[in-house]
Protein backbone atom coordinates (compact mmCIF):
# COMPACT_ATOMS: atom_id res chain seq x y z
CA UNK A 1 0.00 0.00 0.00
CA UNK A 2 1.03 3.57 -0.60
CA UNK A 3 1.19 6.38 1.94
CA UNK A 4 -2.23 7.59 3.10
CA UNK A 5 -1.35 11.15 2.09
CA UNK A 6 -1.72 10.12 -1.55
CA UNK A 7 -5.45 10.51 -0.88
CA UNK A 8 -4.78 14.24 -1.26
CA UNK A 9 -3.42 13.63 -4.77
CA UNK A 10 -6.44 11.45 -5.57
CA UNK A 11 -8.79 14.14 -4.28
CA UNK A 12 -7.03 16.76 -6.43
CA UNK A 13 -7.32 14.52 -9.51
CA UNK A 14 -11.02 13.91 -8.78
CA UNK A 15 -11.63 17.60 -8.16
CA UNK A 16 -9.76 18.50 -11.35
CA UNK A 17 -11.89 16.04 -13.32
CA UNK A 18 -14.99 17.60 -11.80
CA UNK A 19 -13.79 21.08 -12.75
CA UNK A 20 -13.33 19.87 -16.34
CA UNK A 21 -16.93 18.65 -16.39
CA UNK A 22 -18.04 21.90 -14.71
CA UNK A 23 -16.30 23.99 -17.41
CA UNK A 24 -17.73 21.78 -20.19
CA UNK A 25 -21.19 22.33 -18.70
CA UNK A 26 -20.75 26.10 -18.60
CA UNK A 27 -19.63 26.04 -22.24
CA UNK A 28 -22.69 23.97 -23.18
CA UNK A 29 -20.49 21.12 -24.38
CA UNK A 30 -22.13 18.61 -22.00
CA UNK A 31 -25.68 18.36 -20.70
CA UNK A 32 -25.74 16.75 -17.25
CA UNK A 33 -28.76 14.82 -16.09
CA UNK A 34 -29.94 16.92 -13.14
CA UNK A 35 -31.57 13.96 -11.38
CA UNK A 36 -28.27 12.07 -11.34
CA UNK A 37 -26.15 15.05 -10.37
CA UNK A 38 -28.53 16.19 -7.59
CA UNK A 39 -28.47 12.79 -5.98
CA UNK A 40 -24.76 12.32 -6.67
CA UNK A 41 -24.19 15.32 -4.43
CA UNK A 42 -26.45 14.06 -1.66
CA UNK A 43 -25.51 10.36 -1.41
CA UNK A 44 -21.70 10.82 -1.16
CA UNK A 45 -22.04 13.56 1.43
CA UNK A 46 -24.13 11.17 3.55
CA UNK A 47 -21.54 8.42 2.98
CA UNK A 48 -18.81 10.91 3.95
CA UNK A 49 -20.55 11.66 7.25
CA UNK A 50 -20.98 7.92 7.90
CA UNK A 51 -17.32 7.25 7.06
CA UNK A 52 -16.23 9.93 9.52
CA UNK A 53 -18.43 8.37 12.21
CA UNK A 54 -16.88 4.98 11.44
CA UNK A 55 -13.37 6.46 11.88
CA UNK A 56 -12.25 6.17 8.25
CA UNK A 57 -10.11 9.33 8.46
CA UNK A 58 -8.21 10.83 5.52
CA UNK A 59 -9.49 8.34 2.88
CA UNK A 60 -12.97 9.82 3.43
CA UNK A 61 -11.73 12.94 1.61
CA UNK A 62 -12.35 11.21 -1.75
CA UNK A 63 -15.99 10.67 -0.82
CA UNK A 64 -16.30 14.33 0.18
CA UNK A 65 -14.88 15.49 -3.19
CA UNK A 66 -17.23 13.09 -5.01
CA UNK A 67 -20.10 14.92 -3.25
CA UNK A 68 -18.91 18.50 -3.71
CA UNK A 69 -18.17 18.27 -7.43
CA UNK A 70 -21.75 17.32 -8.34
CA UNK A 71 -23.00 20.40 -6.48
CA UNK A 72 -20.76 22.56 -8.68
CA UNK A 73 -21.84 20.73 -11.84
CA UNK A 74 -25.51 20.95 -10.93
CA UNK A 75 -25.08 24.70 -10.36
CA UNK A 76 -23.36 25.04 -13.75
CA UNK A 77 -26.26 23.23 -15.45
CA UNK A 78 -28.58 26.03 -14.32
CA UNK A 79 -26.13 28.77 -15.30
CA UNK A 80 -25.64 27.59 -18.88
CA UNK A 81 -28.63 27.86 -21.23
CA UNK A 82 -29.51 24.49 -22.71
CA UNK A 83 -27.11 22.59 -20.43
CA UNK A 84 -29.82 20.56 -18.73
CA UNK A 85 -30.79 17.13 -20.02
CA UNK A 86 -34.50 16.48 -20.52
CA UNK A 87 -35.89 14.68 -17.48
CA UNK A 88 -37.89 11.51 -18.28
CA UNK A 89 -40.12 9.25 -16.22
CA UNK A 90 -37.23 6.80 -16.03
CA UNK A 91 -35.06 9.54 -14.48
CA UNK A 92 -37.76 10.40 -11.96
CA UNK A 93 -38.31 6.72 -11.07
CA UNK A 94 -34.57 6.28 -10.46
CA UNK A 95 -34.54 9.48 -8.41
CA UNK A 96 -37.48 8.28 -6.31
CA UNK A 97 -35.82 4.91 -5.67
CA UNK A 98 -32.58 6.67 -4.83
CA UNK A 99 -34.32 8.90 -2.30
CA UNK A 100 -36.02 5.81 -0.86
CA UNK A 101 -32.54 4.33 -0.31
CA UNK A 102 -31.46 7.48 1.48
CA UNK A 103 -34.64 7.38 3.56
CA UNK A 104 -33.81 3.81 4.61
CA UNK A 105 -30.45 5.06 5.81
CA UNK A 106 -32.18 7.76 7.86
CA UNK A 107 -34.30 5.11 9.57
CA UNK A 108 -31.36 2.81 10.44
CA UNK A 109 -28.67 5.38 11.41
CA UNK A 110 -26.06 2.57 11.48
CA UNK A 111 -22.71 3.53 9.91
CA UNK A 112 -22.03 0.59 7.57
CA UNK A 113 -25.70 0.35 6.63
CA UNK A 114 -25.66 4.07 5.83
CA UNK A 115 -22.76 3.43 3.45
CA UNK A 116 -24.66 0.53 1.81
CA UNK A 117 -27.77 2.66 1.31
CA UNK A 118 -25.67 5.59 0.07
CA UNK A 119 -24.07 3.31 -2.53
CA UNK A 120 -27.49 1.94 -3.49
CA UNK A 121 -28.91 5.47 -3.78
CA UNK A 122 -25.91 6.65 -5.76
CA UNK A 123 -26.13 3.65 -8.13
CA UNK A 124 -29.83 4.25 -8.75
CA UNK A 125 -29.05 7.91 -9.43
CA UNK A 126 -26.37 6.76 -11.89
CA UNK A 127 -28.78 4.78 -14.07
CA UNK A 128 -30.04 7.78 -16.08
CA UNK A 129 -26.49 8.93 -16.78
CA UNK A 130 -25.37 5.38 -17.64
CA UNK A 131 -28.21 5.19 -20.17
CA UNK A 132 -27.26 8.62 -21.53
CA UNK A 133 -23.59 7.59 -21.78
CA UNK A 134 -24.67 4.63 -23.90
CA UNK A 135 -27.20 6.36 -26.15
CA UNK A 136 -25.95 9.96 -26.27
CA UNK A 137 -22.26 9.91 -25.27
CA UNK A 138 -21.61 13.18 -27.09
CA UNK A 139 -23.59 14.94 -24.32
CA UNK A 140 -21.11 13.77 -21.69
CA UNK A 141 -17.44 14.30 -20.84
CA UNK A 142 -15.33 11.31 -19.97
CA UNK A 143 -12.55 13.35 -18.31
CA UNK A 144 -14.59 14.13 -15.20
CA UNK A 145 -15.56 10.51 -14.67
CA UNK A 146 -12.00 9.36 -15.34
CA UNK A 147 -10.78 11.77 -12.66
CA UNK A 148 -13.29 10.42 -10.13
CA UNK A 149 -12.35 6.83 -11.03
CA UNK A 150 -8.62 7.49 -10.62
CA UNK A 151 -9.33 9.23 -7.31
CA UNK A 152 -11.19 6.15 -6.08
CA UNK A 153 -8.35 3.86 -7.20
CA UNK A 154 -5.71 5.98 -5.43
CA UNK A 155 -7.82 6.01 -2.28
CA UNK A 156 -8.05 2.21 -2.38
CA UNK A 157 -4.26 1.95 -2.75
CA UNK A 158 -3.77 4.00 0.43
CA UNK A 159 -5.86 1.74 2.66
CA UNK A 160 -3.88 -0.09 5.31
CA UNK A 161 -6.95 -1.67 6.88
CA UNK A 162 -9.61 -2.98 4.55
CA UNK A 163 -12.80 -2.45 6.50
CA UNK A 164 -16.14 -2.13 4.75
CA UNK A 165 -16.39 1.50 5.87
CA UNK A 166 -13.02 2.36 4.33
CA UNK A 167 -13.20 0.53 0.98
CA UNK A 168 -16.88 0.28 -0.01
CA UNK A 169 -17.56 3.75 -1.37
CA UNK A 170 -14.14 4.30 -3.04
CA UNK A 171 -14.39 0.89 -4.75
CA UNK A 172 -17.91 1.61 -5.97
CA UNK A 173 -16.90 5.08 -7.26
CA UNK A 174 -13.80 3.69 -8.97
CA UNK A 175 -15.79 1.01 -10.82
CA UNK A 176 -18.79 3.19 -11.72
CA UNK A 177 -16.72 6.12 -12.96
CA UNK A 178 -14.32 4.01 -15.00
CA UNK A 179 -17.31 2.30 -16.66
CA UNK A 180 -18.88 5.70 -17.40
CA UNK A 181 -15.58 7.10 -18.73
CA UNK A 182 -15.17 4.04 -20.96
CA UNK A 183 -18.71 4.24 -22.33
CA UNK A 184 -18.37 7.94 -23.10
CA UNK A 185 -14.87 7.76 -24.55
CA UNK A 186 -15.22 4.60 -26.65
CA UNK A 187 -18.95 4.80 -27.49
CA UNK A 188 -19.51 1.05 -27.95
CA UNK A 189 -23.02 1.40 -29.41
CA UNK A 190 -21.76 3.86 -32.03
CA UNK A 191 -18.92 1.50 -32.94
CA UNK A 192 -21.36 -1.39 -33.43
CA UNK A 193 -23.58 0.76 -35.68
CA UNK A 194 -20.81 1.85 -38.08
CA UNK A 195 -20.93 0.17 -41.48
CA UNK A 196 -18.05 -2.18 -42.26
Amino acid sequence: MIDERFVLLGALIGFGGGLTYFADTLRGKVRPNRVSWSLWALAPLIAFAAELRQGVGLPALMTFVVGINPLLILTASFMSPGAGWKITRFDLACGFLSLTGLGLWAVTREGNLAIVFSILADALAALPTLAKALWAPETESYAGFLGFGVSGAITLLTLHQWTFASYAFPLYICLLCLVLAGLIRFQPLRLMQRPA
